[in-house]
């Protein structure tokens, strides 16, 4: 009976005539999700739209003055394997916040993205119960939120290319150095682990795994998003990429989760490597649909085409209106964070990247604020 009215829900979301009662359903019910279990603690955000930047573990003064100059007033943060503890997570916080900036995430490569966990290897109840840790150093830390991957064979790329003189990656289909890479490790076809996985396996392993972290985010009032595969190709090297590629496959998974400590990550450059005709809706689709209920992170990226072969561009230089985006979470009330993604390698490096990135979101950003208020 639950799973019948959150299908109905879905379908009223995408219908505008019909959205505002899916809204109230939701709000009143849990109903998108299923009811909200009793112990759950869900940590509300403060209004608004928060800008991002993506900041080291152990910043030096100088990195805190770039902050400070661009005027950025959260981050969000890769923990070194030293700091991968409620104290360590304490401790980056306190850095930030004696510069006046919140750290919004602290992430954890280790258990970010677990191929022990997506395809059932040897070593998963140890990975899971390495996440299950992970998720109460983060609430003891008073950390929120934090971004999940299900990727079995990491992130793909077919080498770099320049855009605009500067270095970017790009990812071919067809290209015979198509790899995928995932800390430290490279995967290759035709078979990145020595066989075929069905659909139903990685759709049972996703299961096993979220059934055992729900409960404990639940608990310790931490929010998980899930970041969309990338590249969204339905199978690589034999493992399907058919649960956060595309919008069906999101809209099961949040409701086998039926939890309101489980939503979306949403990776814009990676939606866009899919494009419609894989993913089924356009980020703005996607925002739109889910709204800020379950929508909880962006990642701003720009590429230059759909796959089979894409560039990661700058966001004045790809296939997408930019400002799409942020409109569209402007006017479903988005209060997480916007943070730039991979993007071309300028002069200057990082700092100029995302000096670039920001100030682009910003204006981004200013301008549906105005046109909200007009």
């Amino acid at each position: 009976m639950q799973q019948i009215k959150s299908k109905k829900v879905l379908e009223a979301l995408e219908d505008p005539s019909r959205r505002e009662f899916a809204k109230v359903a939701i709000a009143a019910a849990g109903i998108l999700t299923g009811l909200t279990p009793a112990k759950a603690v869900v940590h509300q955000n403060a209004p608004g739209i928060k800008l991002c930047v993506q900041s080291p573990a152990q910043p030096t003064d100088e990195q805190l003055l770039f902050l400070k100059q661009l005027g950025a007033q959260y981050v969000s943060v890769g923990s070194t394997p030293n700091l991968r503890t409620a104290d360590g997570f304490l401790q980056i916080k306190k850095r930030y916040a004696d510069a006046g900036i919140t750290v919004w995430n602290i992430g954890n490569t280790s258990v970010h993205n677990m191929p022990e966990v997506t395809l059932n290897l040897p070593g998963r109840d140890a990975k899971v119960e390495e996440y299950k840790a992970y998720l109460r150093n983060l609430g003891k830390a008073g950390i929120r939120y934090t971004t999940y991957a299900h990727m079995g064979n990491g992130i793909w790329n077919s080498g770099r290319t320049e855009v605009r003189g500067a270095s970017a990656r790009q990812f071919d289909q067809n290209s015979p150095e198509a790899a995928g890479y995932w800390d430290g490790k490279v995967f290759k076809g035709p078979l990145s682990h020595g066989r075929e996985f069905t659909k139903d396996e990685i759709w049972a392993n996703y299961t096993h795994f979220i059934k055992q972290a729900t409960p404990v985010a639940e608990e310790v009032g931490v929010r998980i998003g899930i970041h969309p595969d990338d590249p969204p190709v339905p199978v690589l090297a034999g493992v399907p990429r058919c649960i956060f590629s595309n919008y069906e496959g999101y809209k099961r998974a949040m409701q086998i989760a039926n939890s309101p400590n489980v939503g979306i990550c949403l990776c814009c450059g990676t939606w866009l490597e899919g494009g419609v005709k894989l993913t089924g809706k356009d980020p703005e689709g996607m925002i739109r649909t889910f709204g800020a209920e379950k929508v909880w992170k962006i990642h701003f990226r720009n590429v230059s085409a759909p796959l089979p072969h894409f560039v990661e561009t700058f966001m004045d230089n790809g296939y997408y209106d930019m400002w799409k985006i942020m409109k569209a979470l402007r006017d479903v009330r988005y209060d997480g964070i916007v943070i730039l993604d991979h993007s071309p390698t300028m002069v200057g490096g990082n700092y100029t990247n995302t000096a670039y990135g920001y100030a682009y979101m910003k204006a981004l950003l200013d301008r549906a604020n105005a046109e909200a208020k007009g």
